[in-house]
């Protein structure tokens, strides 16, 4: 996909929009998508208290902001979200206040399920994993390179996983290595206070548009 439709970027939300379609969608007993169950519910109510959280808390480091100043071509990060998504919930409010620091830099939010054909052009190892951060160059929506679901340290916890659940015939052997693998994933974004997505995320941005201009 070599650029978005000028459609889809006029339908995408703000950050302020999104976490309000959370809050509205949360006080009629829903979360986005089509499955409401107890366990998304509970999961996009602690994607809620970890998006306050970050929203209050995160500091962009000194080499995030030297190289915001250095962005001189207006970009767009075009994301594809679900509000019971742990990643994005921890990956979202850090890329707003990347977009915040500079007019250079916009952030535009729209839902994996609404949008299945652009997911399935900027997939993640076959799979449908969000967060994924599309760039976007200048105003006729140039698609330069795009980053996500996730940080590569915690990129590696999650294939780990995956790998030794094949192994894995019990039920409840699987569900309690599923609970640790994401207990084990929130910790390192704890540690790692959002350091790591700062640095990946400007490194892609600039990659991707530097390569563009070879």
């Amino acid at each position: 996909m070599k650029t978005i439709p000028a459609s889809t970027l006029e339908q995408a939300m703000h950050y302020n929009e999104y976490r309000q379609l959370i809050e509205e969608l949360r006080a009629d007993g829903e979360t986005t998508g089509s499955n409401h169950s107890e366990a998304m519910l509970n999961y996009t109510d602690l994607n809620r208290t970890r998006m306050n959280r970050l929203d209050k808390t995160t500091r962009l480091t000194p080499e995030t902001l030297e190289a915001l100043e250095q962005l001189e071509t207006p970009m767009t990060m075009l994301v594809l979200t679900e509000a019971w998504c742990g990643d994005a919930a921890q990956v979202i409010p850090v890329l707003n206040k990347i977009a915040e620091t500079t007019p250079n830099l916009s952030l535009r939010l729209i839902l994996r399920d609404e949008y299945p054909d652009i997911m399935d052009a900027f997939l993640t190892n076959g799979g449908r994993s969000i967060p994924k951060i599309i760039f976007l160059k200048g105003a006729n929506r140039t698609v330069t390179g795009s980053w996500g679901p996730r940080p590569a340290a915690v990129q590696q916890i999650v294939m780990d996983y995956k790998t030794k659940l094949k192994t894995l015939d019990d039920e409840a052997a699987k569900k309690a290595l599923q609970q640790t693998t994401m207990t084990d994933t929130q910790k390192w974004y704890a540690r790692d206070k959002t350091k790591s997505i700062q640095s990946e995320v400007i490194q892609a941005l600039f990659h991707h548009q530097e390569a563009l201009a070879q």
